[in-house]
């Protein structure tokens, strides 16, 4: 089963004739193999598909997708594992449902809706109380700390009923098919999970009884349009699924008729470990899923779609051609770049905004309770005030003074629409930040945003100067009608009692390639971010004993959870010391002074040889001040009008560009 099943016709030209050649799904056939998966957006807002969710999915529809896949329904009351996911329980679905397929079929793609029932999985209260979570069995969740009532025979019957009803309602609304939600350790997989089910009665001698119901539901209550699988062939967890298990299932329930395609992917909610790779940051492998999809399509005679940090289409290509899947689940990736299809069809791969994996501003808003941006593109989940950027009424010469990142978006929006733009970047590169960020470990994929930034304001029309510092004098001879001060920060340097002579190096300083000195470092870490986190890592492979001083319940407190997570296991495994909830106070040639920040008393670490502070940014503009009195209108954007990251930067950038 290793040839690449398709529908005939012509073969597409060039590079990438696998990726976007058409693929026949059920009785549908899909226009190319690149599919936006099920994803929460949170831009839900009453439980049902309302104008900002139809615009997003829009956006990757007119951008060439091939199938867009919406993120998931509740099938029952009691599968509200969050505030804003999408419900089909009742007819009030439907209308948003059938605005969604109509617009997402005008640009040509197929739809496919997900149902869900996240079992014990429940992350939030609906108002307060501690939910009442539902499962096979009463056996805890790690990682939310649920205990969960085992279902009845009733319950069960319900459910089981709820994912037909629900299929029937998604029809009705002119979808092209539903997805059974099995994989991250959600109900389906809790029952298939030995570990998990413990019942006694039928569903507990036959674990695959639950899924096949579902199955056998679903299947003619989707009438003749397509009915797909999601699930975890690995998830990853101490007490997770297994590959076996959730291969036995697949086959079962393929063999049986009732499925049209199977998408393969990684993981479980249940636990820290295998949560990570729900959505898997940039220090995992790239396309690491496919020897699980290639284990599925060995036994199966449906289409496979394998899902997990595939970011480009290169990628993707590979891995069709390889056989080991028929589709490719390119999510963060058209977040990114809606128009990576078209970009790809168009021979303008090279133009394509990559996904870096940094997990900020996807995953990490909604795990917020945020619509899902993008920090390199914060039109994406924005689609409705920055889906088309108007032409300016007047051109004007824009100055932007500094080329990292939020200097660059400012650059990119006003070129494009219509302005004369210079940027001046006083070094070498642009970038920014973004230049040593790359250099934290394993985080050499975040320069793609200062690559991607850096061409989006040349394609639009920018022109950059290096080696060039804004000063009143370049100002005055260029005349702009509007100067954007996008200057940066520069390391924050708390104030210190110091006696003696200690080493004492900043992030920027370390990253930079200053030696460090053998011994016991200390790294004192203010912002509970990647760099303190970071840098202690880096310490530590470098062979150095570690200490990471935390002003902060724990390492990485303030970025994203699965982020955390593998510095959390980073650090353990390099056998770091982390003392947390301590603030910087003084130091001396061999001693660190830290205050513990709620009982105020003294923690002092000794034998230290260097101090390594990560203590964030400040602001770092000499130029606002100096423009005074100046004709032009001057806007200041990023971490010059105050330290933040780069996803708000980014965005400051956007709206300054839009402001113009």
């Amino acid at each position: 089963m290793s040839e690449l099943r398709d529908v005939g016709g012509p073969e597409p030209p060039g590079a990438f004739r696998h990726l976007l050649s058409p693929l026949r799904i059920g009785r549908a056939t899909i226009r190319n193999r690149i599919v936006s998966a099920g994803h929460d957006t949170t831009l839900p807002t009453d439980g049902t598909v309302n104008d900002a969710l139809v615009a997003y999915h829009a956006a990757r529809a007119a951008g060439g997708v091939g199938l867009v896949i919406v993120q998931v329904a509740g099938v029952h009351e009691s599968a509200r594992y969050t505030s804003h996911m999408l419900m089909a329980v009742s007819d009030d679905c439907i209308p948003g449902y059938r605005t969604l397929a109509s617009t997402c079929h005008e640009h040509g793609a197929l739809v496919v809706g997900q149902l869900f029932h996240p079992g014990r999985e429940i992350m939030e209260s609906q108002d307060g109380r501690a939910p009442v979570a539902y499962s096979a069995s009463n056996v805890p969740t790690e990682r939310f700390h649920v205990t969960p009532r085992p279902l009845d025979q009733l319950e069960i019957e319900e459910i089981v009923d709820g994912f037909a009803d629900a299929a029937r309602r998604l029809v009705r609304a002119g979808l092209d098919g539903v997805e059974v939600v099995a994989s991250h350790g959600y109900l389906p997989a809790q029952f298939l999970n030995p570990r998990v089910n413990r019942r006694d009665d039928a569903y507990g001698s036959e674990p695959q009884r639950f899924l096949r119901e579902v199955l056998e539901a679903v299947r003619p209550a989707a009438e003749d349009r397509i009915v797909g699988l999601r699930i975890s062939l690995d998830e990853h967890s101490h007490d997770g699924l297994t590959p076996e298990e959730a291969l036995a299932a697949i086959e079962t329930v393929c063999d049986a008729g009732l499925l049209d395609y199977v998408h393969v992917t990684a993981g479980s909610s249940a636990s820290l470990a295998g949560s990570v790779h729900i959505v898997p940051p940039m220090s995992i492998e790239n396309a690491y899923t496919v020897p699980l999809a290639q284990r599925v399509r060995a036994v199966v005679d449906v289409p496979v779609i394998v899902a997990g940090r595939i970011n480009e289409p290169q990628q993707a290509e590979r891995v069709l051609a390889s056989g080991a899947a028929d589709a490719c689940a390119m999510t963060r990736a058209l977040i990114s770049d809606p128009e990576l299809p078209r970009k790809v069809s168009a021979g303008q791969a090279d133009s394509i905004r990559a996904c870096v994996g940094c997990n900020q501003a996807c995953i990490g808003h909604f795990h917020a309770g945020y619509p899902i941006s993008c920090i390199q593109y914060p039109e994406s989940g924005r689609e409705l005030r920055y889906a088309l950027l108007e032409r300016a009424a007047k051109r004007r010469r824009v100055l932007v003074a500094g080329g990292g990142p939020a200097g660059l978006k400012a650059a990119a929006t006003a070129a494009a629409r219509g302005h004369d733009v210079t940027v001046h970047e006083a070094h070498s590169r642009v970038g920014g930040q973004v230049l040593l960020a790359e250099r934290l470990p394993d985080r050499a994929e975040f320069g793609g945003v200062a690559i991607n930034l850096e061409r989006d304001a040349e394609e639009a029309g920018a022109r950059i100067v290096l080696r060039s510092t804004v000063d009143r004098q370049l100002v005055e001879h260029e005349r702009p009608d509007v100067v954007i001060v996008a200057t940066g920060g520069i390391p924050r340097r708390p104030a210190l009692e110091v006696q003696g002579e200690p080493t004492i190096l900043d992030a920027w300083e370390l990253l930079r390639g200053a030696k460090l000195p053998s011994g016991h470092i200390v790294v004192a870490d203010w912002p509970c971010d990647w760099v303190g986190a970071g840098l202690a890592v880096h310490c530590a492979r470098a062979g150095r004993r570690v200490t990471l001083a935390v002003n902060g319940y724990m390492p990485g407190q303030c970025i994203q959870q699965y982020l955390r997570d593998l510095l959390l296991a980073d650090l353990h495994r390099l056998h770091v010391t982390v003392t947390a909830t301590v603030r910087l106070f003084g130091v001396d040639d061999d001693t660190v002074y830290l205050q513990h920040t709620t009982s105020g008393e003294p923690v002092i670490v000794e034998d230290v040889s260097c101090l390594v502070l990560a203590q964030g940014q400040a602001a770092h503009d000499p130029l606002t001040d100096e423009l005074d009195g100046i004709a032009a209108r001057v806007v200041r954007i990023g971490d010059c009008l105050v330290p933040r990251s780069a996803e708000e930067a980014v965005l400051d950038g956007l709206e300054a560009g839009c402001s113009v």
